[in-house]
């Protein structure tokens, strides 16, 4: 199949086979995906949290609603904003910038100087919500790696971001939780993967300038 034959076969699955579980390589697949999704100055100000330990993935069902994806999926991740976005995260990526590129630091100072006034020029709540875009960013490729590997994913907002967080701990590690998706392997008896996909026509979606 093409992959935009697999983005079709794809949809937001409700209910997954508890029973079956990605392998090892898939999850692996899907999380160097995410680490290779785009963000904004390369700066990926979050973190991702692989939740499988059952017990905290029932309290975070509670705190989703009762939503089974929560507990039948394979993988629950957690996509968390850090809360602080400063300089020490922008030289700590510039310090990754030159030992990648094997380059001195003062050779991208300038580079430095751009992220960081668009930073500073942010108030807090605007960081945090710019973050929460990156996050989002991540979460697209995932869905998409997901779709083109046949492997099953739900985006979900519908959730309690202060009690996921107090469950998780993220306060204390300087995160909040953005957005959350659960991947494994859709369920026989799940009638939403039965349903045509309904999208916008091109005509309706697209304008041309």
């Amino acid at each position: 199949m093409s992959l935009i034959d697999k983005l079709q076969w794809r949809y937001a699955t409700k209910k997954f086979d508890h029973t079956k579980k990605l392998s090892a390589e898939q999850l692996e697949t899907l999380l160097t995906a995410i680490q290779l999704a785009p963000s904004s100055y390369g700066l990926q100000s979050y973190k991702v949290l692989v939740v499988e330990d059952p017990e905290t993935r029932e309290r975070l069902r509670e705190a989703a609603y009762g939503q089974s994806q929560l507990t039948e999926a394979s993988q629950v991740l957690v996509f968390a904003s850090k809360t602080t976005i400063d300089a020490e995260l922008v030289t700590d990526f510039i310090g990754s910038v030159a030992k990648t590129r094997e380059i001195g630091t003062e050779h991208l100072e300038a580079y430095k100087q751009v992220i960081m006034g668009a930073v500073n020029n942010l108030a807090e709540d605007q960081k945090i919500n710019w973050s929460h875009k990156q996050a989002y960013l991540a979460l697209g490729v995932l869905l998409t790696t997901a779709a083109e590997m046949g492997v099953d994913a739900c985006p979900m907002e519908g959730f309690a971001a202060g009690k996921f967080d107090e469950i998780l701990g993220l306060k204390e590690k300087g995160l909040t939780t953005a957005v959350i998706a659960t991947i494994g392997f859709r369920a026989a008896e799940d009638d939403f993967s039965k349903l045509a996909k309904v999208r916008r026509s091109k005509e309706e979606l697209f304008i041309h300038v």
